[in-house]
């Protein structure tokens, strides 16, 4: 199968695209930089420059290749803005879905997140819905949610992985991560908010096996919801940073995931639960 990799060298994708080589697929890789571009050719995919934002571009890039499925893992995390990341999400994924559909595309998978749901008790699950009826500053974050799963459901076959919070190899919880300058200066609360982690080794192999997948999405998390004062200190002796003293609150909506969905059809991740996971980071 050709696949076209929107956001091929982020932190999700340079784990995905080797899995995708050594399928056998023929993988054209979307990046930004030429540097993206080299290393895509080093994982022996083909590298793409491309800016998501540019419609035209985006359009000539996936009717170039003509690829047989698209698989969008775009993100804009560098800076830590909601608003870049939900531009993306809506801008970006109707760049893609258009472009899919002027080359025939039929099939999408797409990366979303698992805790944009409404505030409840318990870890959510699939039917659960949306939390639409958000707040600012997190309605930022649901509007690009929203937009982004419903651009993606336009195409025949769609599937939507919900993502649990990434740690490993190029996220902010990695060593000398975002999480670590936080803890290093007490701003990472310890408190009662209920969080679903998953590596991004794991994502990444869950994308593949969502090629197979009937539509929908599905929630993509490890198989331990936890409050932040569970998992806080475990991060915190994992990466050799103090930990922070317990406290107390937490939104309604920091209440987890739930991946029976995922596991019945077939997937199995290596890293369990985040409290062997946080310390195998590398």
């Amino acid at each position: 199968m050709r696949i076209f990799v929107a956001g091929a060298t982020g932190a999700i994708g340079r784990h995905l695209v080797p899995l995708l080589v050594q399928d056998g697929h023929d993988v054209v890789g979307a990046t930004r930089t030429p540097e993206g571009v080299e290393r895509l050719h080093a994982m022996g995919a083909q590298g793409v420059l491309l800016d998501v934002l540019d419609a035209e571009g985006v359009v000539r890039a996936v009717t170039e290749h003509r690829p047989d499925a698209v698989m969008h893992q775009l993100t804009s995390l560098a800076a830590g803005s909601p608003a870049d990341n939900a531009r993306i999400r809506i801008e970006g994924t109707r760049n893609l879905v258009d472009a899919a559909k002027r080359a025939d595309v039929s099939r999408i998978v797409a990366q979303s997140i698992s805790w944009a749901y409404r505030p409840d008790t318990g870890p959510a699950g699939e039917h659960n819905p949306l939390d639409v009826n958000a707040a600012l500053p997190r309605a930022t974050t649901i509007g690009g949610i929203q937009a982004l799963e419903s651009a993606v459901a336009e195409l025949p076959r769609h599937v939507v992985l919900r993502y649990g919070t990434l740690y490993g190899p190029g996220t902010w919880f990695a060593p000398g991560g975002l999480m670590a300058a936080k803890l290093a200066v007490g701003q990472l609360p310890a408190n009662d908010g209920v969080s679903s982690f998953v590596h991004v080794q794991d994502a990444a192999q869950a994308a593949v096996l969502a090629l197979k997948w009937p539509n929908g999405p599905v929630n993509i998390v490890d198989d331990e919801p936890a409050p932040a004062h569970a998992w806080v200190p475990v991060l915190a002796q994992a990466l050799g940073s103090p930990s922070p003293g317990v406290s107390s609150g937490g939104a309604g909506w920091e209440r987890g995931a739930d991946n029976s969905l995922a596991r019945s059809r077939g997937w199995q991740p290596e890293h369990p639960s985040w409290r062997t996971g946080f310390g195998a980071q590398g």
